[in-house]
C-alpha cells in the first residue's frame, strides 16, 4: 500500500463531470472558478505573516490552519481582527520536520498510535496508516477543530496535511463524517473512473467504501485540484503558475501554494524555503491579481460553497 502526501488526491481529480461545480453554484458551464489556498498557516511566524499579508492583498482567497503548530495562536488572533477571511482547518496528522516537531492536541494517552517514541507525531504517512487506529485519529482531528474554533476562528472547511486522511478509507471516512457533523466542506476532489485506476495502479487503497463516502455523500467536491508546480527560480515558477491558470477548466479548481517569508526562521524549518517565498512573492503581487483577471479566471473561497451545504 503505497501513501504519499496529496498524489491521492491530485490522482483522483477529476475532469469535470457532467454538472460541475461551477453551475450548481449559479454560473455558466464554461466559468472557471478557483480557489487559491494557502497550506501550513501556523507553522512559523514568517508563515503567518506571508499569508496575512496575502489574504489582505493578493489573489490568496483561502487558507488553512494547523491546531498542533506553535504559532497558532498569533494567526488566530489575526483571523479574530479579520473574520472576513476564508479559514479552514489543515488537519495534521504528521510532524515531518527535523527542526520544529509537535504533539497531538489530543491527550497523548488517547491517541498512541500517532506519537513517535519521542511524543511526537509520526514523520511519515505510511507509519500513520500503520500504527494509528481510526478512533485514534477521530478524536485527534476532533480535537484539532474544537481547538481552532476554541479560538474565535469558525472555519469554513477542512482539508489534509499530506494528504494524511487519504491513506486509509477508514481515516477518509473519519474525515468525511466530521465535515458533515461540523456543518463544513471537506477538500476532496471529485473522481473519476479513470482516476481511480491510475490510483489503483499506484497502490493507493481506494475500496467500494471510500468511493461510496465520496460520491454519495452530501458533502460538495471540487472539480479539480493542482498541489504544486515544479521547483525553480521566481521567474521559472511565476510561468509554470501561468500555465496552470491558462489551463484551468471550467468548474471549481483549488491551487495549493505555501508561503513564507524568506529569513532565516523559514530556512531553518525546510530546504523548500525558497519555493516558499517565491510562492509569497508571487501570490502577494498585484500583478498575478491581473493575470488571473486577464484570464478571466474568478476567485472564489470555500465559504462559497457553503450554499451547496446540506441543511
Amino acid at each position: 500500500m503505497v501513501h504519499v502526501g496529496l498524489t491521492l488526491a491530485v490522482a483522483l481529480a477529476a475532469s469535470s463531470s457532467a454538472v460541475n461545480l461551477a453551475q450548481r453554484l449559479g454560473y455558466d458551464a464554461d466559468t472557471r472558478l478557483l480557489i487559491v489556498h494557502a497550506d501550513d498557516v501556523g507553522l512559523s511566524h514568517g508563515v503567518n505573516r506571508a499569508t496575512a499579508q496575502a489574504a489582505a492583498v493578493g489573489p490568496v482567497s483561502s487558507f488553512s490552519v494547523m491546531a498542533p503548530a506553535p504559532w497558532l495562536p498569533e494567526i488566530a488572533a489575526n483571523c479574530r481582527r479579520h473574520p472576513e477571511w476564508d479559514v479552514g482547518v489543515h488537519l495534521t496528522l504528521t510532524s515531518e520536520w527535523r527542526g520544529i516537531r509537535w504533539g497531538s492536541v489530543a491527550s497523548a494517552d488517547d491517541v498512541p498510535g500517532l506519537l513517535d517514541e519521542h511524543g511526537y507525531m509520526h514523520q511519515d504517512i505510511v507509519s500513520v496508516a500503520l500504527r494509528a487506529t481510526p478512533e485514534e485519529v477521530e478524536r485527534e482531528l476532533r480535537a484539532q477543530i474544537d481547538r481552532v474554533i476554541s479560538l474565535g476562528i469558525e472555519p469554513t472547511h477542512l482539508d489534509t496535511h499530506m494528504g494524511a486522511v487519504f491513506a486509509r478509507a477508514e481515516f477518509f471516512e473519519v474525515y468525511y463524517r466530521l465535515g458533515v457533523e461540523y456543518g463544513i466542506p471537506v477538500m476532496m476532489p471529485n473522481p473519476t473512473a479513470g482516476a481511480i485506476a491510475r490510483a489503483r495502479e499506484e497502490g493507493y487503497p481506494i475500496d467500494d467504501q471510500y468511493l461510496d463516502i465520496a460520491r454519495n455523500g452530501p458533502l460538495p467536491l471540487i472539480d479539480e485540484l493542482i498541489t504544486e508546480v515544479p521547483d525553480g527560480p521566481l521567474d521559472a515558477r511565476v510561468r509554470h503558475y501561468h500555465d496552470v491558470i491558462r489551463a484551468l477548466r471550467p468548474g471549481v479548481t483549488q491551487l495549493i501554494v505555501h508561503l513564507a517569508t524568506g529569513g532565516e526562521e523559514t530556512r531553518a524549518i525546510t530546504n523548500a524555503w525558497r519555493n516558499r517565498y517565491n510562492d509569497f512573492r508571487i501570490f502577494s503581487d498585484p500583478d498575478t491579481t491581473r493575470f488571473l483577471e486577464e484570464q478571466n479566471v474568478k476567485l472564489i473561497g470555500w465559504r462559497d460553497l457553503h450554499v451547496l451545504m446540506p441543511e
